[in-house]
């Protein structure tokens, strides 16, 4: 599926925590309605065949609704599901083998805390970057933290595009207005909704005022 930044809008990164009376695929749905521009499946747990198997559901809905879907950190998983691309954090597979093991179509998404990082990650053939902890996270509570300006240096230093991570929900996300950032990543500010497709869709609107300009 063709990738581009304004895919990067609204990233939703999935969260088994927050499964309850609605299964993992009906609330990706919600999401997709609501508007989410790509979506990363992210199980830590699951066993290989399982998550596998829960990828290629995932990735023929995200397909229904022309959504990329992206794999957190498993590339292995990410191929053999037909997703379109693979995130990795900075102590994941580094971006340089995967770009040898996948084709130029293949979506790359590395985590960058520094410019340095984020300009090793583009060297090295990563597509776009998430950027990040801008806030306090709930799904990882001993991420770094930056600033608003370290956000704004780390976004401009590079060519490729990237997305805020960390802790966003609609109470905060105008504080990183002018970050330099051409979307946002949220976890638990859709998928811990009670309505997952409203507030997606609240979400989308105040994604497109934060990354204006």
């Amino acid at each position: 599926m063709p990738f581009q930044k304004e895919s990067l809008l609204l990233y939703a990164v999935t969260d088994r925590a927050w499964v309850g009376k609605k299964t993992l695929l009906e609330q990706v749905e919600e999401a997709l309605l609501g508007g989410v521009t790509i979506l990363q499946l992210r199980e830590k747990h699951l066993e290989e065949d399982a998550f596998l198997e829960e990828a290629v559901a995932v990735r023929e809905l995200c397909h229904q609704y022309h959504v990329p879907l992206i794999i957190n950190d498993n590339v292995d998983v990410a191929l053999k599901s037909g997703a379109d691309g693979v995130h990795v954090g900075m102590e994941d597979a580094a971006v340089a083998d995967i770009r040898k093991r996948v084709g130029r179509d293949f979506i790359i998404g590395a985590t960058a805390k520094t410019v340095a990082q984020a300009q090793t990650a583009e060297k090295s053939g990563a597509d776009y970057l998430g950027v990040g902890a801008v806030f306090p996270s709930p799904t990882k509570t001993g991420a770094v933290r930056i600033t608003r300006e370290q956000l704004k240096e780390i976004c401009t230093s590079v060519s490729i595009p990237t997305v805020a991570i960390g802790g966003i929900s609609l109470d905060n996300v105008d504080q990183i207005r002018g970050g330099g950032m051409d979307g946002i990543a949220v976890v638990s500010a859709i998928f811990g909704a009670d309505d997952i497709r409203a507030a997606a869709a609240q979400l989308k609107e105040k994604a497109k005022r934060v990354t204006a300009g």
